[in-house]
């Protein structure tokens, strides 16, 4: 009959989301995956370089000890940047109790050679650690695609602000991510978290917005019991406010 609805039964539709939250995360990593491989030739190149030079015979014991010294250095970056995609790349929806500016910093370290490359200046203001109770993995691909539409939103480079706090008025922890990019038509604003909408214009290889980036972030976050929300001004930037309920509200049936 045309025009009659049709019925998605409900473990269909729970896989076909968690698909479409598994192609939005690749989406965000393959947009970082140049900037990873970049820092990871960097830190290789200086193991390479300080063995080298640790194991040249006229080396002094003070030239070897310095060379480990950077050796270890690098490497120990090196297992910073891996913990972090292991992180994103967790396939758990248990939630657990997280301290929310952990996982920031694990997404900035991810997203640091592209907002550099990009002249983006990072501006981190946490008040405590706040914590709430949300599957890691999923709250840093809001948080990845969030800074990664920052960043995008600041063609010549710019300031992003990252704030996290625990309000202890509303019992929701709060990390807002402000840009002083283009912004966003008032018009556009009540839009931009449907599917399949996009504000990005094409780049210099055609590539635009998917449209999935935001929505999948809402639905993340309402999932969460949170929610998301967006203050934008044309020519000023864009504000975005992620509210997640805290341990003890989470509890609440």
């Amino acid at each position: 009959m045309i025009g009659e609805d049709v019925m998605v039964p409900s473990s269909e539709a729970d896989q076909l989301r968690q698909q479409l939250l598994q192609a939005q995360r690749l989406s965000s990593v393959g947009a970082l995956a140049s900037g990873v491989a970049h820092e990871f030739n960097n830190i290789l190149t200086a193991i390479i370089n300080y063995a080298k030079l640790s194991l040249r015979p006229q080396s002094r014991d003070a030239d070897r000890v310095q060379a480990l010294e950077k050796i270890l250095k690098s490497g120990q970056r090196a297992a910073q940047i891996i913990k972090s995609m292991l992180g994103y790349a967790r396939n758990t929806s248990q939630r657990q109790n997280t301290d929310l500016v952990a996982l920031i910093e694990d997404v900035l370290l991810l997203a640091e050679k592209d907002l550099s490359k990009h002249n983006i200046q990072v501006e981190k203001r946490y008040q405590g650690r706040p914590q709430a109770p949300v599957v890691a993995a999923q709250i840093e691909q809001v948080l990845l695609n969030l800074i990664l539409n920052a960043r995008q939103a600041m063609p010549r480079g710019g300031r992003l602000r990252i704030d996290a706090r625990h309000n202890e008025r509303t019992h929701m922890a709060e990390v807002r991510i402000a840009d002083n990019g283009c912004g966003i038509p008032a018009d556009k604003l009540r839009l931009i978290f449907e599917p399949f909408y996009t504000t990005k214009e094409p780049d210099e290889h055609g590539h635009g917005g998917t449209g999935l980036g935001l929505s999948v972030c809402r639905q993340i976050i309402e999932q969460h019991n949170g929610r998301i929300r967006v203050e934008s001004l044309i020519g000023k930037g864009s504000t975005f406010t992620v509210k997640l309920p805290c341990e003890e509200e989470a509890r609440v049936p």
